[in-house]
């Protein structure tokens, strides 16, 4: 993976002093984790959103604070609400020797047969992993293929996904993680002509078949 080098210099600005940070072209951001007090720093707002934009949550990113660095998780982004640029992060800085629990989203790869072939809908039960390992093992993402999913019902489970090497997934191995089902308008025709059946017992009905194909009555 490559090493992210993000450099930042401490401020001693805080408040609503920040504004004119942000208007020099500046991030405030924070850095705080079990073994660091909290540091007030401040980035390059233009480079640091061209980075931003490339990460996943589970990233890994060195901050070179004037010459000392932490490696450490975007643990939150705040966000202009109008115009949508940066205003603020929050670092969480790592021990690289200790294990750390984090999610970890999934990536969907592959054509799934079931959707070419049968127009089936794959149902997403799961968008990530909580995951335990060393913060130098720990992946951007977790690919899932889904060309395994051939017919409508199949499915992958936590258990079917190979995994990055020294990473433990910590929910259920039975989980589902997606599946293939019909179509919604499909399942509604279904269970009406279920509802159907099931109020006149002894009748055949049959999807696309016309009352005139039936006897006339005498």
């Amino acid at each position: 993976m490559e090493k992210i080098v993000l450099k930042a210099t401490k401020r001693s600005v805080t408040g609503k002093q920040v504004k004119a940070l942000r208007r020099a072209g500046q991030l405030p951001a924070v850095i705080y984790g079990r073994h660091v007090e909290p540091i007030s720093i401040s980035l390059e707002a233009h480079t640091a959103g061209l980075v931003f934009a490339k990460l996943t949550s589970s990233t890994l990113v060195t901050l070179d604070v004037e010459g000392e660095e932490y490696a450490a998780l975007v643990r939150e982004k705040q966000r202009d609400f109008i115009k949508g640029n940066l205003t603020h992060i929050d670092f969480l800085a790592l021990d690289l020797t200790e294990m750390i629990r984090t999610k970890v989203r999934l990536t969907f790869t592959g054509i799934s047969s079931a959707v070419k072939d049968y127009s089936a809908v794959l149902v997403h039960r799961m968008d990530a992993f909580e995951v335990e390992c060393l913060p130098a093992n720990l992946p951007e993402r977790i690919n899932v293929d889904i060309s395994s999913i051939k017919e409508i019902g199949n499915n992958i489970r936590i258990s079917d996904i190979p995994l990055p090497e020294n990473v433990t997934v910590l929910d259920d191995a039975d989980d589902i993680v997606i599946i293939a089902t019909l179509a919604k308008e499909e399942v509604a025709d279904e269970a009406a002509v279920a509802g159907a059946e099931a109020a006149a017992p002894g009748i055949s009905v049959e999807r696309g078949k016309k009352e005139e194909d039936a006897p006339a009555k005498k």
